[in-house]
């Protein structure tokens, strides 16, 4: 018998299709457990513990979800259980992936995180068949972690590491892992490993603080600094172009990350930029940077450099500790050739 702690949370995975409109429906979600029943070959080798913690959209989802949901798990007795599985809707699922990766760096059981590109009433969803994988993950003893099972339409199912997951991508409901490296592949009930990516990690305990007050910008050409507000803030988190880039014109220009990096300056606030890969050489606009006091934070994926931000701010009161903390690969989030 495994016995399995399911928190739902809502997401498309729990909800319905109403006079032309998706919405959250707690009837929803235990459409999956009945098609479980009915479908799996040793469902009665199955326990669940069920808890319906929330009934929300994933888009909804605030940094202070995190914490209740950790907070929920850690509720219980995690040694009673051989896996977790939350269901989570699709649009912030990098995030919290990322999130639960950080934080349960050290698990000693699996975790993985189920959702669904549409509501499973649909003859076309794939949150059924993502919950069988993360069910056979659990009863087939794969490794411990925070893991995403996600079948990309017309593709095979695959196991994404949390801290490595990205957010879907536009104009379709398709996950990828950085680098289009996935750790593992599912395939007629088998995990076949694929991940190439050097992985290690040095444990941090941590307490369940999220801060609320880091402020994520995204590049776009003609973005005017002048319009953003930098008060009520502890840092700014800036995202990069693919090449580690971001507009280096002059810092009077306003249309420069130079300008606002001076602003924040002024204002004792740092400025953190990712992702970008760590290597010799880089492009004249991020030498720039560099150059004129910005901080990056290497190697990992926007998702989880923001989400480790947020744990930063909210454990460690100095600016060395938070720097030693993002500098430490606590849970393989850095992603080394």
């Amino acid at each position: 018998m495994k016995n399995i702690l399911l928190i739902m949370t809502g997401g498309t995975i729990g909800s319905t299709l109403k006079k032309n409109t998706v919405d959250t429906s707690d009837a929803a979600t235990y459409r999956l457990l009945q098609r479980f029943n009915a479908d799996y070959p040793s469902a009665d080798q199955i326990h669940f513990k069920t808890r319906q913690l929330t009934s929300i959209l994933s888009e909804n989802i605030q940094p202070e979800f995190w914490q209740i949901l950790i907070q929920a798990i850690e509720s219980e007795t995690i040694e009673n259980y051989d896996g977790i599985i939350i269901t989570h809707g699709t649009d912030t699922l990098a995030f919290t992936a990322a999130a639960l990766g950080l934080y349960f760096n050290a698990i000693n059981i699996p975790l993985l995180l189920v959702s669904s590109h549409l509501p499973l009433q649909h003859p076309d969803a794939n949150g059924f068949h993502n919950f069988m994988c993360a069910v056979d993950y659990i009863v087939q003893n794969q490794p411990a972690g925070v893991f995403v099972p996600y079948q990309n339409p017309g593709h095979d199912m695959t196991v994404h590491r949390g801290i490595h997951l990205l957010s879907s991508l536009p104009l379709s409901s398709d996950f990828i892992s950085a680098r289009f490296s996935s750790d593992m592949r599912y395939e007629a009930g088998q995990f076949i490993h694929v991940n190439t990516i050097a992985y290690e990690q040095q444990p941090v305990r941590l307490k369940p603080i999220f801060s609320a007050r880091i402020l994520l910008i995204r590049p776009y050409p003609g973005l005017d600094y002048r319009n953003l507000k930098l008060t009520g803030i502890d840092c700014v988190l800036h995202d990069l172009y693919h090449s580690g880039t971001a507009c280096a014109l002059d810092e009077n220009n306003p249309q420069s990350a130079l300008y606002v990096l001076n602003q924040c300056q002024k204002q004792g606030l740092t400025v953190y930029f990712a992702p970008i890969e760590k290597r010799a050489a880089v492009y004249i606009t991020t030498r720039q940077l560099l150059e004129n006091g910005a901080e990056f934070i290497w190697d990992m994926t926007l998702e989880a450099a923001y989400a480790k931000l947020l744990l930063a701010f909210g454990n460690f009161d100095s600016d060395p500790t938070r720097r030693q903390f993002l500098d430490t690969n606590i849970a393989g989030e850095k992603i080394i050739s």
